[in-house]
């Protein structure tokens, strides 16, 4: 009877921790969700039922405000940009981020832990302040209102989190298959490239990601730094500012999914990187 008292509470606390665990899945999905359901809902209705209340949980499918923006003048230009500018970025930042934490897993220096900290702390300067003296330079050297300029600035952005994410993805490979592979006659770089490189491809493809959706989802160096040759979030801020509320609806539609097929497209490489960075 004691033993059985005794379980009791242990049980308790065990259903209790599974109601929690359900019920922070559900509030974390919701407030994923839901803003995306009700976006695609007033973006597939028609302006009378945007503004209407209460609101309607079906669509009336009215496709006249995605219309409006496939016409519009400049849109794709300013989706081409998006995606040139994201995909540089991209690229960029796994070709300095990924060497950046293969050396911090690899090799032990002074002032490591240092290098460490600082590369983080690049994320504590606000873009806004630094906008005015990034325009004078790229004024200065000619990269002002390209798209190359804007990548590298969407690449300092990225780099850290390049940085870090591969630094604890080649921390999760063991050493020890770099050095069977320099016993059987492989340099550092072959070992890399034959041993390493294949473990770690699908955890670089999710850095990759990330940069990608960082570059994307960034507005205000875009605003700033260009002109003509506007990213797809500057070109819809421009557009939209003054623009009905059915159209800002629209507006984010096409910003968001993009980005949501995009993930969607690479999303066992994600599960590749947390079951990496886990070993």
């Amino acid at each position: 009877m004691s033993a059985v008292v005794a379980d009791t509470p242990r049980t308790d606390a065990v259903r209790s921790g599974r109601v929690l665990y359900v019920a922070s899945v559900v509030l974390l999905c919701a407030w994923v969700i839901v803003p995306l359901y009700f976006l695609l809902v007033n973006t597939l209705s028609s302006p009378e039922a945007v503004t209407s209340f209460p609101k309607s949980f079906i669509p009336a499918f009215n496709l006249g405000s995605l219309e409006f923006f496939m016409n519009f003048q400049g849109m794709l230009a300013a989706l081409k940009n998006s995606v040139l500018v994201a995909t540089l970025t991209m690229i960029l930042s796994i070709l300095i981020g990924a060497p950046a934490g293969y050396a911090l897993s690899r090799f032990d220096f002074a002032g490591k832990e240092l290098f460490r900290l600082l590369v983080l702390l690049t994320r504590a300067f606000p873009l806004p302040l630094l906008a005015l003296p990034i325009a004078v330079m790229f004024i200065n050297v000619g990269l002002d209102d390209t798209v190359f300029g804007l990548a590298l600035v969407h690449t300092t952005l990225a780099v850290p989190f390049a940085v870090l994410i591969t630094f604890s993805l080649f921390s999760g490979i063991p050493t020890e298959l770099e050095e069977a592979a320099w016993t059987l006659g492989c340099t550092r770089l072959t070992a890399f490239t034959k041993v390493v490189l294949p473990l770690i491809l699908p955890g670089i493809t999710a850095s990759a990601i990330f940069a990608f959706v960082i570059s994307w989802n960034e507005v205000f160096a875009a605003a700033v730094l260009t002109i003509e040759n506007r990213t797809l979030t500057a070109f819809l801020l421009q557009s939209l500012a003054e623009s009905p509320l059915y159209l800002k609806f629209a507006g984010g539609f096409i910003l968001v999914v993009p980005a949501l097929i995009f993930i969607f497209a690479v999303r066992k490489y994600l599960f590749a990187m947390w079951g990496i960075a886990n070993r």
